[in-house]
């Protein structure tokens, strides 16, 4: 009874607080452990088991001294293994990697006062396997060696909530795929450079809606934006590896806008980026000072000012048109809806005025937005007024058009101070200046939910054909497009062949194309959609 008594009092003694549940250090008979050590909110916590019998297993010595003799005692095989010794800045990753070779490790708990860990293993068997292959192997974490036993509980319960460790193990579960080498595995969970391709990308998206929504998860250090195989993509570098394993955790495979903008993340090979210039396409957010490099803008901080006040924006908190306004403001220094400047409409100026037509401009501008009118000033015809059905429209179609070749001429297009676009008063012949395109058929965008949404991307030479009937033929595609007054250069038909991708020579030849083309009618009451697409073929 007596024995009973001072047993219990010593697991009185090794009982710390941790997060509001208790834990029970496998460390009974120990003096010279520190126990009660207050650890930090990151740390997971484990419930005690009432059931579960405590290891007689101990190390009486402190960390790094070998001073008294380790007492080892068998214990019964199980999921999880309690890791002793621990170099004080052993990190989660390398406690995980000595487990990953033997199998899939589920749960991970470190007390960091005590420089011991707990890692549960998918199956017993895997634990067994570990735990044999270091009793015969010394296992080594930072050169310092550790020790290795059967925990007495069967399974770790934590807290599931504990963003910092299921951050970690889920990287490392993703980086872990069939043959891969551990030292590959830890490398990449252990990298804070995150690599980010936005698919479906409907609107601009740049450094400072980068930012904004990876700043939640740690300290953004560095990006850089490229274009690759006709993908947006960047790198983008946290302060630590924990924050972007968090980041990843959290937004891979989410909408930075409803129904488009999709985050693809992995971790990449780098762990440190080289920003030259602080501009449009890369920033070094610790050194200011940096130049903005030949030909690139300099980094305006009030754009993202600006784009702050439409935060709620990130993440499909609004629907994609509404969100348009932040995203084209940030890429083409455009107010934003509700500033000066913010209108429905556009001003379209150094137009071809023996060949602009209403129709060509709605066709268009159409890719953009739901043109509701077009008014070529009857004064000016090199000019043309184009109201779209939002304001953001107008944004989005401004930031692609701006500055493309249409019928020989580069265009400019600008927001305009006119909020609508007048009809002519009734019995005034205007030449057919002006056009009202409300109740078109061929607006893109009406029905909500639209595939549509998804495909918006700006000029390319490649074109998206579909709506074709299935007796026309590549060679009759090729002469029709070749008739518009360009050269086609490639093409490829779907494998249902209603639709295809044509790539003529330049974009200005695209862009003709489309205006020419676009709700052409094939035979059979088909008409042929064509849009201009991210693919090269």
């Amino acid at each position: 009874m007596v024995a009973c008594v001072q047993c219990r009092n010593k697991r009185e003694k090794n009982r710390s607080k941790h997060g509001g549940a208790e834990i029970i250090t496998e460390m009974d008979g120990i003096s010279d452990v520190a126990v009660g050590v207050k650890r930090g909110s990151d740390e997971l916590s484990m419930y005690n088991n009432s059931n579960s019998g405590m290891s007689s297993n101990s190390d009486g010595a402190p960390n790094g001294s070998d001073s008294k003799k380790l007492r080892v005692e068998e214990a019964l095989p199980s999921r999880v293994i309690h890791i002793r010794k621990l170099p004080n800045e052993a990190s989660e990753t390398e406690v995980i990697a000595l487990g990953l070779p033997f199998g899939k490790v589920t749960n991970i708990l470190t007390l960091k006062g005590k420089n011991q860990a707990f890692l549960e293993m998918g199956t017993e068997e895997a634990a067994v396997t570990m735990v044999n292959y270091y009793s015969k192997v010394t296992p080594l974490i930072r050169n310092i060696q550790v020790f290795i036993q059967y925990s007495n509980h069967k399974e770790l319960k934590t807290d599931a909530a504990n963003q910092r460790t299921q951050a970690v193990l889920q990287a490392v579960s993703a980086a872990q795929s069939p043959g891969s080498e551990v030292q590959e595995v830890l490398a990449a969970v252990s990298s804070p450079v995150l690599r980010i391709i936005i698919d479906n990308m409907f609107y601009p998206v740049t450094l400072d809606v980068l930012q904004q929504i990876f700043s939640k998860f740690g300290t953004v250090m560095k990006i850089i934006t490229f274009t690759k195989n006709n993908q947006f993509q960047a790198l983008l570098q946290f302060s630590d590896p924990v924050s972007a394993q968090q980041a990843k955790l959290a937004l891979d495979g989410q909408n930075i806008y409803n129904s488009c903008c999709t985050l693809r993340i992995d971790f990449s090979k780098l762990v440190n980026l080289n920003v030259k210039y602080n501009n449009d396409k890369s920033r070094d957010y610790t050194r200011p000072e940096l130049p903005a490099g030949d030909g690139q803008p300099s980094f305006d901080p009030t754009v993202a000012v600006a784009f702050s006040k439409d935060s709620s924006s990130l993440l499909g908190a609004l629907n994609p048109l509404s969100a348009a306004a932040a995203a084209a403001a940030a890429a083409g220094r455009v107010a934003l809806a509700g500033q000066t400047g913010s209108s429905g409409v556009l001003l379209v100026s150094n137009l071809n005025e023996e060949m602009v037509t209403p129709q060509s401009l709605f066709t268009l501008f159409g890719v953009y937005g739901d043109v509701q009118r077009v008014k070529i000033l009857y004064n000016k015809k090199d000019s043309a007024l184009i109201q779209m059905s939002e304001s953001n429209q107008a944004q989005l179609a401004m930031s692609h058009l701006n500055g493309q070749k249409m019928y020989g001429k580069i265009i400019r297009v600008t927001l305009s101070k006119h909020q609508t676009v007048a009809l002519p008063r009734d019995g005034l012949d205007d030449q057919g200046l002006t056009k009202d395109f409300a109740n078109s058929p061929l607006h893109r965008f009406k029905k909500p939910g639209s595939k549509n949404f998804q495909n918006i991307f700006p000029p390319s030479a490649t074109l998206h054909l579909s709506n074709i009937p299935q007796d026309v033929t590549e060679d009759d595609l090729r002469l029709l497009f070749s008739n518009t007054g360009g050269t086609v250069k490639a093409f490829k038909f779907f494998q249902d062949r209603k639709m295809a991708l044509i790539q003529m020579s330049t974009v200005e030849e695209a862009i003709q194309a489309l205006i020419d083309l676009h709700n052409y009618n094939m035979g059979g009451n088909q008409h042929l959609r064509v849009s201009f697409s991210k693919s090269t073929i």
